[in-house]
């Protein structure tokens, strides 16, 4: 059958060319032959030519109205809103088919736009930032994912990421002046008091990447305004209409922080390319190396941890007090979970300075910078001496202990329960929870666990790309051309690359991508693979010694890889289970009378 598939949104944007791309694909599948006519605002408009229109059986038209109607009389036409046509294509097309009636040019508007310019009620000038803990995947992703839905719903919207290298795309004076509201979809702290007075919406990444264009809505119906004329530089205190989580806290203190184990875990194991133990003779680069990384980087990342955790709580004047209370946690020996408590303390006695002693209004300025500092470094440094610290150093000291000396099978049952932890929910809260405990836990050399994380955390995506792979005729093309990025994201270690799959298909992606990570976790742990970098996936491959074991790291990470590929491979659903295929081209005229 030859048809004519035509597509516009009221914005002329995204939603134009999706449509049209899912409508081209479900009608290839269904052994027809489209045309493809968009109206939108990214390309010029390429119209069907006449010799087209003449030879087509059927006219589909997924816009409010039909683009120079007088093109189409006579001719079979189905037309309903391009929202229709996105759920399910090969429905919409199968309804096109069974529905269509020759259409009457009359019944339409003369010269009417295909596209429909936004209602001025209805679009909105939207400014966003969105920021996750590592500052990779899910930033640019959550990011794209709201511009395209912005577009679609016809509102105009620029989002500022702040990523690992910093903010990009950044948002002007000029900018957060004329926005209606502020959106910011940020599983870390960012410094917001440039929006002050403005309503604004808060969210996590994940939300923003799951469920851009309800995120959009909720935002425009829930936004609220959190500070009106805060007086920062004299020690005023935001006034936020909602509390920060001890979660974003944490995790505020651990993007902070993740840079300086990266590069000094890359450093240390750099110096291990001259030899395990060639960082012992003195005056060598393999010393000089283990210096930067492990007496330098390594020496500043508990510091680092509690400095922003508390700056996540009481801003800029938990900071001193913060790090200050994470380098007493190290020389105490009570490591990183000394660092988060310290970080706690500080934070929250810094913010109770801030709120609870006031002082003439002559010396109130002097609060951020000597009063602060002061009485919540002296609270924190005296709590972590006289009551947390020995207790805490003895616990690290005991898990550390336990972990470098424990069996193969309590070995094994760790790397099962952090694998499954990194595949449960892709760059979320309880992958987030099990990486945080492996990277704490390099601050005392412990590296096992840090190899089975990552190993696991890059079995997901590997497994949704070998998937579409081994099966291509049970995936999409669009399912096809995202295993390809999936497939290089795993190898990356961005276990966000198996988002498409999992959001699609929850009950089936997610439990297989656990067992998978599982397997590799418990083997890897089972090996005794070492790891000395937090990240980099399989490129720290090429850096000798830094791990151990390399040959049967990769072992660990292939099986649990072909696991989660094979076995989603045999559960996902073909289009032929859940599309009914059509029949061969029917007899036009018979389907005209039976219209009739």
């Amino acid at each position: 059958m030859n048809v004519i598939l035509i597509t516009a949104c009221p914005s002329g944007m995204a939603t134009t060319f999706l449509a049209a791309r899912r409508l081209e694909q479900a009608a290839l599948r269904r052994g027809w032959q489209p045309r493809v006519e968009m109206h939108g605002e990214l390309e010029p408009v390429a119209p069907v030519s006449e010799q087209a229109i003449a030879e087509a059986d059927l006219v589909v038209v997924a816009a409010d109205r039909v683009p120079e109607p007088s093109r189409f009389v006579g001719k079979r036409l189905y037309r309903a809103a391009v929202q229709q046509a996105l759920p399910d294509p090969e429905a919409f097309l199968e309804r096109a088919a069974r529905e269509a009636t020759a259409f009457d040019a009359a019944s339409e508007p003369a010269n009417a736009p295909a596209v429909a310019e936004a209602e001025p009620s209805r679009a909105r000038r939207i400014v966003a930032v969105t920021a996750c803990p590592t500052g990779v995947a899910h930033t640019f992703m959550a990011a794209e994912a709201l511009e395209q839905a912005g577009r679609a719903l016809g509102h105009r919207i620029h989002v500022e990421t702040q990523g690992s290298v910093g903010a990009q795309n950044p948002i002007g004076e000029a900018d957060i002046e004329a926005a209606d509201i502020v959106l910011l979809a940020c599983d870390i702290e960012v410094d917001d008091t440039r929006f002050a007075g403005k309503p604004i919406y808060r969210t996590s990444t994940g939300s923003a990447l799951k469920q851009p264009q309800q995120t959009i809505q909720k935002a425009l119906e829930e936004a609220q305004v959190e500070s009106v004329g805060s007086n920062k530089g004299a020690g005023g205190e935001r006034k936020s209409a909602k509390e920060r989580g001890f979660y974003k806290h944490l995790l505020t203190g651990v993007s902070f922080m993740l840079p300086m184990v990266v590069a000094g875990g890359l450093c240390i194991a750099l110096s291990f390319v001259f030899g395990i133990k060639a960082y012992e003779q003195e005056g060598t680069l393999a010393a000089a190396l283990m210096q930067i990384g492990g007496g330098t980087a390594f020496a500043l990342m508990v510091p680092v941890l509690a400095g922003y955790i508390a700056y996540s709580i009481a801003d800029r004047p938990g900071i001193a007090p913060g790090m200050i209370g994470g380098m007493l946690a190290s020389t105490l020996g009570a490591g990183f979970i000394g660092g988060i408590l310290a970080g706690f303390l500080a934070g929250y006695s810094a913010r109770a300075v801030t709120r609870y002693v006031k002082l003439p209004a002559s010396v109130e300025s002097l609060k951020p910078i000597l009063i602060i500092p002061l009485l919540a470094s002296l609270f924190t440094g005296l709590v972590m001496i006289y009551v947390v610290g020995t207790p805490v150093a003895a616990l690290l000291s005991t898990l550390t202990t336990f972990l470098n000396n424990m069996g193969s099978t309590n070995a094994v049952l760790l790397g099962v329960l952090l694998g499954a932890m990194m595949c449960f929910d892709l760059g979320g809260p309880v992958n987030k929870a099990a990486y945080t405990f492996g990277v704490g836990l390099l601050s005392t050399e412990t590296y096992m666990p840090m190899a089975a994380i990552m190993a696991a955390g890059m079995v997901p995506p590997i497994g949704m790309g070998l998937a579409t792979f081994l099966r291509r005729s049970r995936f999409a093309q669009a399912e096809r051309e995202a295993g390809k990025a999936s497939f290089v994201l795993g190898l990356c270690f961005i276990s966000e690359g198996a988002i498409p799959f999992a959001a699609k298909d929850p009950l089936r992606v997610i439990p297989i991508s656990m067992l998978g990570g599982a397997v590799t976790g418990a083997l890897s742990m089972w090996f005794g693979v070492k790891l000395m970098a937090p990240h980099g996936g399989l490129f720290v491959l090429l850096i000798p010694n830094a791990v151990n074991l390399a040959l049967l790291y990769l072992v660990a990470i292939a099986a649990g890889s072909v696991i989660t590929g094979v076995g989603y491979a045999l559960l996902k659903r073909g289009e032929a289970d859940t599309v009914p295929v059509a029949p061969a081209p029917p007899d036009t005229a018979g389907v005209s009378r039976q219209a009739s």
